[in-house]
This record gives structure tokens, C-alpha cells and sequence, in this order.
């Protein structure tokens, strides 16, 4: 499956893809989180320098929070992205994806491309 970006959106892209988490490739491909505000903004979410780990040879990991915040910042992206859910549990409708277009960080269009493809092996192809 390889490593991918989350996208929340709270824009309505439409059925399978209102208000809940999406992935894509298209992005930095590092597991960054990103969110699409109600009005079709997209922001980069950084959570990174808000906990503390201590290694302790009895219990392993300690995480601690140390109180700072992450970090929300708006994306000037100028790209098309395919999205698709990060859960989809409708085992008889194939996995939906989606083209979603953005000009300096403002949604522009959105199209379905794929309604109609089944997953053979990891690679999804027509019916």
C-alpha cells in the first residue's frame, strides 16, 4: 500500500466523501494530515513538538505531553489530487475516487473518476 497523506474534509464533495477522512498520494507522501475547511480552504495540520518521549527499560515508550500546540497553516497548492476514503466498509459498492482540483489552495472542482472499478491485487481496474 506504501505511505500516503490524510485529508479531513468538512466540504461536501459529495456521497463517501462529506466529513470523514480521505488519502491520497499526490501530496508529500510522508503521512502529513491536511483539512478542507467548509469553504473549501486547505490547511496542513502539525501536530510535531507537542509530546515528550522518554525510553524507560521496565515499560518501553513513555509519551508525555508537554503542553505546546500544533500548528495549523494554510497549503497554496495549484494541483489536481485523486482522493478516495481511508475506510470504506460498503463491500458491495467498489471503492469510490475522486479528482479534486485546488488553485492556490482554494477548491476549485471536484469530479468522480472511478465508481465503477474493482480492486484486482492492490491495483484497481474497470468492470
Amino acid at each position: 500500500m506504501g505511505m500516503f497523506d490524510t485529508i479531513n474534509t468538512s466540504c461536501d464533495l459529495g456521497p463517501g466523501f462529506w466529513n470523514r477522512n480521505l488519502q491520497t498520494k499526490d501530496l508529500e507522501c510522508i503521512m502529513s494530515l491536511y483539512w478542507i475547511d467548509p469553504k473549501g480552504h486547505l490547511f496542513q495540520i502539525d501536530y510535531s513538538g507537542t509530546a515528550d518521549f522518554d525510553i524507560n527499560a521496565a515499560v518501553g515508550w513513555n509519551v508525555t505531553s508537554n503542553g505546546n500546540h500544533g500548528k495549523v497553516r494554510p497549503v497554496l497548492l495549484t494541483k489536481i489530487l485523486e482522493v478516495y476514503p481511508a475506510k470504506w466498509d460498503t463491500h458491495y459498492a467498489p471503492l469510490p475516487r475522486k479528482l479534486i482540483k485546488f488553485i492556490d489552495g482554494v477548491l476549485q472542482h471536484e469530479e468522480t473518476v472511478s465508481f465503477n472499478c474493482v480492486d484486482v491485487g492492490g491495483i484497481s481496474r474497470p468492470r
